[in-house]
């Protein structure tokens, strides 16, 4: 089994990562998942591909921060928080939030919850590659 909040180069299989979830518990009666994915095109720009760097010592500590907060605040049964880092190109994965609860509204308010605050509070960084050069991209919904 695979850890609950991972961050990691390579690709993964959201199906896996919500069959590890729903097999967590016979209590859940409700999963709600987020996949985000790299587009090919932003704020009016073709986007080649986009890279993600962090504050690696930060950022798995305060994943799992995260993770722990919403399972108190929502009550959730189980949660899981997968992100790549590295260079994507449109089309790939970026992250998976999944949230499971005994009904389906904790389950929605956590993962919403987990992604906003990830935006707001994790300790990384996107950059776009565009034909017009590279930019630093702000957080944004």
């Amino acid at each position: 089994m695979t850890a609950a909040v991972r961050v990691q180069y390579e690709d993964f299989v959201s199906d896996e990562e919500v069959l590890a979830l729903r097999e967590s518990s016979l209590r859940i009666g409700a999963v709600v998942s987020y996949l985000c994915c790299a587009r090919d095109f932003s704020e009016g720009r073709e986007v080649r591909e986009i890279s993600f760097d962090a504050y690696e010592r930060m950022l798995l500590p305060e994943l799992c921060k995260l993770r722990e907060e919403a399972m108190a605040r929502f009550a959730l049964i189980d949660a899981r928080i997968v992100h790549r880092l590295g260079v994507m190109q449109a089309g790939e994965q970026i992250v998976l939030i999944a949230t499971a609860a005994a009904h389906r509204g904790p389950a929605f308010d956590a993962c919403r919850w987990l992604i906003d605050e990830l935006k707001e509070r994790v300790p990384l960084w996107k950059k776009e590659t565009t034909p017009q050069g590279e930019s630093w991209v702000t957080p944004h919904a």
